[in-house]
């Protein structure tokens, strides 16, 4: 078993880990410079130098304990610092997303009252300065880069990152006693973050997350994942979203791993062959992109290389599962055909994957599993810290989110009855090993203080017991959490059946052809979907095809392209119970983005927004004259 410094609060995280590692020559974070090929170590000599110095700085600045502070900002060094700076002097950390459009920052900002910005790039620099006017607690705005252009640094409450941390610098000595006794006086109940709920509807609320809050579900998370000083992880999930944060940051922290940051979400495939981590969080659709990838390179091969395939992932599986003998020679020539490749693509050396914010279908776990590399596929909500639930490294099941983290009271509750407690807080397995489905509620160390300034909208979410609420549907399998939606999604149809389209949606997103989904028929009669091709496919199949079209919305009406997912709805709508079946679809010629606003910034789809920029899709397919032809 790994150790982790001892710790109750972020404040001693940082410090404890500093007092371990300076002078050691022990790497904290890299990244690559714009200008080099290689990544450059940033070692815990110079993090915490770094991290005093902006500690020093901010509070020349006039920044008190309690007073919120605004990143907007990709993953990057300087963020690191900012934010163990903040937490050295009791200041609160705003991060706001780099996707998110001018006005949706100003709401943030004004609803946080943060005093200071720090901006990555000339971009966020350019939000930062169009947004400035409207936000009246908004004292100054401090730049990491220098932008292309002079004119974004020209307003007087403009300065650069390195400029504020050389007077930092300078001012250390006279503010070295003021740190030093706030990081002293920081209290495991202190607020140490807002992290704003990026919602798929309505203004996003800011969760207030204490130390205690962050700390204890680092804690619980490294009882379950073991976490090594020789671990790296790859950094490229949004650091404002709460699963990076407390997994892919404080947690790699704690264990000593190194962070490496991805140059961008773009240049993953790329970094992760340059930094070669052992450790990496995403969201599912990654793991979606490379199975769909290795799924249409295999079937356009041969028969023979199609059953060299399956084979591959039968005897993968089967020495995943702890069979040996015969299996360890059958793996080894699996490996040598088929997977040593796909390992290559990853770097080599990783050690398994974490993936959280949506479900993963369960055809996509077993296939990294047989290739030796397994997922490790948790559960948790922005107000849960986030994690509650995850496997235990040596217990993966597919379909299932592991086993509820110490500290941590799950119960399941169906709609108007009493709550069935499943696990009781401590315990190292559930007092029910099943239950029936019902709303997910949580209760424990981990679950946030409450919505900044919204006290309606936390009353709606965590009861007079202290349960929170999570809208999600779930229930217990043999100690094991399965979530199934959330409840807002779920669809009754004209028979009165209850339909929940995310497994739907779970199982057609493993078609290569398929970028996104959405499951349509409230109070219809049969099930229909609004699909988005992935167009990458369609581009590279009719390229072999010698077509050409002028647009995407030309090539989706293409009565082959037609063809092609008409065989896909019925191939996967196959085995699907009948009045789940998706019996019509149309395609979509637009790609979903953050920027366009049918994505959040960690690429869930906002349901209710396609539905209604979409409704005359939906309105096709139920219109009068085809329910006649039915």
């Amino acid at each position: 078993m790994p150790t982790i410094v001892p710790f109750e609060t972020l404040t001693d995280l940082f410090l404890n880990l500093s007092d371990k590692y300076k002078n050691s020559g022990k790497t904290a974070f890299a990244f690559k410079p714009s200008t080099d090929k290689e990544y450059k170590s940033i070692f815990w000599d110079e993090v915490t130098d770094d991290v005093y110095n902006a500690a020093a700085w901010l509070v020349e600045s006039g920044i008190q304990p309690g007073d919120r502070v605004a990143l907007l900002s990709e993953n990057r060094y300087e963020w690191a610092v900012v934010d163990l700076a903040l937490q050295l002097i009791g200041g609160v950390n705003v991060s706001i997303y780099a996707t998110l459009p001018a006005e949706e920052c100003a709401y943030l900002l004004q609803n946080s009252g943060a005093r200071v910005l720090f901006a990555s790039t000339g971009i966020q620099l350019k939000k930062a300065n169009d947004v400035f006017e409207n936000c009246p607690d908004l004292e100054r705005v401090v730049a990491f880069d220098r932008p292309r252009t002079d004119d974004y640094l020209k307003p007087a409450y403009v300065s650069l990152f390195e400029t504020r941390l050389s007077e930092g610098k300078n001012l250390l000595s006279k503010h070295e006693e003021t740190i030093n006794s706030r990081a002293q006086s920081i209290q495991p109940g202190d607020l140490a973050t807002l992290i704003y709920t990026s919602g798929t509807t309505g203004e996003p609320k800011g969760a207030m997350l204490s130390h205690k809050n962050i700390v204890s579900n680092v804690k619980a998370a490294h009882q379950y994942v073991d976490i090594y000083d020789t671990d790296r992880c790859l950094s490229f999930l949004p650091v404002c979203h709460a699963l990076e944060r407390t997994a892919g940051y404080y947690a790699m922290l704690a264990g000593g791993a190194e962070i490496y940051y991805a140059e961008s979400v773009n240049t993953v495939a790329k970094n992760l062959t340059e930094a070669r981590p052992t450790l990496l969080l995403s969201v599912p659709r990654l793991f979606e992109k490379i199975y769909n990838r290795v799924k249409k390179n295999v079937e356009e091969g041969s028969k023979l290389k199609r059953a060299i395939f399956n084979w591959a992932v039968k005897v993968g599986n089967k020495y995943a599962d702890g069979q040996r003998g015969i299996v360890s020679l059958q793996k080894m020539m699996a490996d040598k055909l088929v997977f040593n490749e796909l390992r290559g693509r990853t770097g080599g050396r990783i050690r398994f994957f974490i993936s959280g914010g949506a479900a993963l279908s369960k055809k996509i776990i077993r296939f990294f599993r047989a290739a030796g590399l397994p997922i490790l596929e948790g559960y948790g909500l922005t107000e849960t810290s986030p994690i509650i639930s995850a496997p235990r490294n040596e217990e993966i099941r597919a379909g299932m989110v592991g086993q509820i983290l110490k500290g941590i009271t799950v119960g399941i509750q169906r709609l108007g009855k009493n709550i069935i407690i499943c696990q009781i807080s401590g315990e190292d397995y559930p007092t029910h090993k099943s239950s029936e489905e019902g709303e997910i509620l949580c209760r424990g160390g981990n679950v946030m203080m409450g919505y900044w300034n919204d006290e309606e909208a936390t009353c709606q979410v965590i009861d007079e017991d202290g349960w929170l609420h999570t809208g999600d549907i779930g229930r217990f399998q043999d100690g094991y959490l399965q979530v199934t939606d959330r409840i807002k999604h779920m669809i009754v149809n004209a028979g009165g059946k209850n339909i929940y389209p995310g497994p739907i949606e779970d199982l057609f997103k493993t078609s290569q052809w398929i970028e996104h989904i959405i499951v349509v028929g409230e109070g219809e009669v049969y099930m229909a979907a609004l699909i988005v091709p992935d167009f990458d496919m369609l581009e590279d199949w009719a390229d072999k095809q010698g077509l050409s079209f002028q647009s995407k919305k030309e090539m989706i009406e293409y009565e082959d392209v037609q063809k092609i997912f008409e065989q896909e709805v019925k191939e996967y709508s196959g085995n699907l119970a009948s009045y789940k079946k998706i019996r019509d679809f149309r395609l979509i010629p637009d790609e979903f983005t953050v920027e366009t606003g049918e994505l959040t910034p960690t690429m869930k789809v906002k349901r209710k927004v396609v539905i209604e920029q979409y409704q005359s899709l939906i309105n096709e397919i139920y219109s009068k004259d085809k329910y006649d032809r039915r």
